[in-house]
């Protein structure tokens, strides 16, 4: 960056992290990552510090998972406020960003996204971001350790279980179906090799001795399934709180016909024993905003927002 850039990064930084704070003790401190190393600052008639961002230009690797979570290129803007006008700042930062974008290689395709992950509680940046074009696609939950109602029983004739390495094509299976029916809202996107992808990344946590992935049985069949990355694998999602250790619930699926029954809370109170008598202290997730079931039964299980992912697509579609 620029000496004025970053001095002024620096200024927004320090009075982001006093507004964080005071909106949701679950933050973590704020920071600018690098990104593609384009200054994005917004300063006031005066100087005075408004906004400072990165962008990061991302590109899914052919064939992974990770295409089918999302765009195929994804622009994303970390932004940084420093307030009291966050609604004003931001909306400077947002034209500084159509901008810089509008050069970029990429921009003008159609499987893109302008991704913006705003915390949850900071109901002030809401109009400028809609006024940008982008619309809340996803949240990232978080659920804070023996948060949740106790447990209760687990209904009659349903087994929770541990999977293993036998398990694989039920596995993939059930993941498949959560991957088809959270396609519907957005976000997510089945391609032609997402089944092989998530069939290969769950392989190995399957052959671990005690993988974080369980099954729910009735009648000697899969009922449902719940996937989780515990500590050492959720490094990848632990900055986006300023808990720890982290852990990261991937999915979670009950067949269509056994849904109402108690499967789904079944899975995920085994879950929860599970991590909090491991010591994690706060379990994430992402949901679909626009799945009816999701918000609902996720806080029932004791989870509440903590960002929102805010999209354009394409990214042309920024404003």
């Amino acid at each position: 960056m620029s000496s004025l850039a970053g001095d002024i990064a620096s200024t927004v930084v320090t009075q982001a992290a006093r507004r964080w704070a005071a909106a949701d003790p679950l933050l973590p401190a704020p920071a600018l990552p690098g990104g593609c190393g384009i200054d994005l600052v917004a300063a006031g008639a005066d100087g005075s510090a408004q906004a400072a961002g990165t962008c990061e230009h991302w590109v899914g690797e052919p064939g992974s998972m990770d295409l089918t979570w999302g765009a195929a290129r994804r622009f994303r803007l970390t932004p940084q406020l420093a307030g009291p006008d966050v609604a004003g700042g931001l909306d400077q930062l947002l034209c500084v960003w159509r901008e810089h974008l509008a050069g970029a290689p990429g921009f003008a395709e159609e499987d893109t996204a302008a991704v913006i992950t705003w915390p949850a509680r900071d109901i002030d940046g809401v109009k400028p971001l809609l006024r940008h074009g982008l619309a809340p696609l996803a949240t990232i939950a978080a659920r804070t350790a023996r948060r949740s109602a106790p447990a209760g029983p687990v209904p009659a004739g349903l087994r929770i279980r541990r999977a293993g390495p036998a398990d694989l094509d039920t596995v993939a299976e059930l993941g498949m179906a959560t991957v088809r029916y959270d396609a519907h809202f957005g976000t997510v996107i089945e391609r032609p090799h997402s089944a092989a992808a998530l069939r290969r990344d769950a392989a190995a946590p399957l052959e671990a001795a005690d993988p974080w992935i369980w099954l729910a049985e009735r009648d000697g069949g899969p009922a449902g399934l719940l996937y989780a990355e515990p500590p050492e694998a959720a490094g990848w999602i632990a900055p986006m709180t300023g808990l720890a250790p982290v852990a990261y619930l991937e999915l979670m699926v009950v067949r269509p016909g056994l849904r109402g029954q108690g499967v789904g809370a079944a899975l995920v109170d085994e879950f929860h024993r599970i991590a909090d008598r491991t010591g994690v202290a706060v379990t994430l997730l992402h949901y679909e905003q626009a799945n009816p079931l999701s918000g609902p039964f996720w806080s029932q299980r004791g989870y509440r927002p903590l960002w929102t992912s805010w999209e354009a697509r394409p990214a042309r579609m920024l404003r």
